[in-house]
């Protein structure tokens, strides 16, 4: 018994040795799928070839109304909008609205102490002190005239005097009182708000100096009133969205930061010329904003609706640009591509409109198109190369057939 055992155990060692190789021993790799076959223009690939799974299809659609997006920005509506600046330099003396206040026509903004404004307050006094005094002078020439002591001249010259000083009273005080003066000499300049909206913008702090000449594009004004509930839109058409844009003509508002809201717009000016740096055709719009959800600098998009013309609508990513050719790749039929030329009628971000080259119904490749066009190309150098080792095959075979010859000395003359 005890002899036998150690041969027992070497048996059960040998056979678990001989089971845990066969544990460790790699599955067998899985057959690689056969490449694509080049037929003529056509590439061809086996029945349920894993990289078909890989390209998306879609279908030629008939030609219809194609939805246009053009970027766009929001900006404040400038006919609802004052800008102000100051017309006399002077020194901010009081603050009296802020951003985001609403205002009325004649709200007090600011108050200046302008000595400029004190020098147009005092022409205006002035010209009331020299109104006056003609008219006095005139009242006076007249008794005397009467009482024939003066002549007729002398009146007609008080009366024309009485006449200038009452022309020089009356633009002194227009002045004075567009800027909202009176007929005292107090310096003191109130720029007030002249429609009815709210504050969205303040350039100045106490004490800061300001000058008529710090106005004008590029500078800010000292305050921007406007009525938010309306707001322009900016939008960068290409030539040939022109036609479609045109004033009265309405559009979609799309906001990345407002997702599922749309707004509705309404052309209201185009531009007559193209932008050299862009090549666009600056178009404006007007949008409601009751809400006040928009705001003015946010970006957008705008989206149209454009007639196309007759041709088939494929997605603009199932289009290659070959040098000055444009390009699709069809599928004939299950597994059965071919490279086709075409000439767009138009093309945009997301839609193309194809005129000829392609019918209703046709299936072209819209996703993963590189892949397809490198199998293409590695169908294609194969085709090459396989052709120019046939060639070189029967050149040798032909040299083979050929008698073999042997040269014969020099001057030696050959028999007949």
């Amino acid at each position: 018994m005890n002899r036998t055992l150690p041969h027992s155990l070497s048996a059960c060692a040998l056979l678990a040795m001989l089971l845990l190789a066969g544990c460790n021993e790699a599955p067998s790799p899985a057959p690689e799928p056969p490449a694509p076959i080049l037929q003529g223009s056509q590439l061809r690939f086996a029945p349920g070839h894993p990289q078909l799974a890989l390209l998306g299809i879609a279908t030629a659609a008939p030609g219809k109304a194609i939805v246009v997006e053009l970027p766009a920005k929001l900006v404040w509506n400038e006919e609802r909008t004052q800008r102000i600046y100051p017309a006399f330099a002077g020194r901010v003396m009081a603050i009296k609205a802020d951003v985001g206040q609403a205002v009325k026509p004649g709200t007090l903004l600011a108050q200046l102490s302008s000595p400029d404004y004190g020098i147009a307050q005092a022409d205006t006094a002035k010209a009331m002190a020299d109104a006056q005094l003609t008219k006095k002078t005139v009242q006076r020439q007249r008794e005397l005239f009467e009482a024939g002591i003066i002549a007729r001249k002398d009146l007609d010259v008080a009366e024309a005097d009485a006449a200038r000083s009452q022309a020089e009273i009356q633009r002194a005080e227009a002045r004075t009182r567009l800027y909202g003066g009176g007929g005292n000499v107090n310096q003191q300049l109130a720029l007030v708000s002249g429609i009815n909206g709210m504050v969205v913008e303040r350039n100045l702090n106490p004490g800061q100096e300001v000058r008529p000449d710090q106005s004008g594009p590029g500078v800010p004004a000292l305050f921007v009133v406007t009525d938010p509930t309306s707001l322009w839109v900016q939008i960068d058409a290409r030539e040939s969205e022109i036609g479609t844009l045109k004033p009265g003509s309405t559009f979609e508002l799309i906001i990345p930061t407002l997702p599922g809201q749309k707004f509705e717009g309404r052309v209201a000016a185009a531009s007559d010329f193209i932008d050299p740096s862009t090549r666009t055709i600056k178009v404006r719009g007007v949008v409601a904003n009751p809400e006040r959800l928009l705001k003015s600098e946010m970006l957008a998009t705008a989206r149209i609706e454009r007639i196309i013309g007759p041709g088939v609508v494929i997605p603009s990513q199932a289009v290659s640009l070959l040098g000055a050719k444009h390009t699709v790749l069809v599928q004939v039929q299950p597994g059965v591509f071919e490279t086709r030329e075409i000439s767009v009628n138009y093309q945009g971000p997301r839609e193309t409109v194809v005129s000829r080259g392609l019918e209703a119904g046709e299936h072209v490749v819209s996703e993963n198109m590189l892949l397809l066009a490198r199998e293409f190309r590695t169908a294609q150098e194969d085709a090459r190369t396989a052709t120019g080792g046939d060639k070189k095959a029967a050149n040798a075979l032909e040299s083979a057939s050929k008698p073999a010859t042997t040269p014969m000395p020099s001057g030696a003359q050959a028999k007949p």
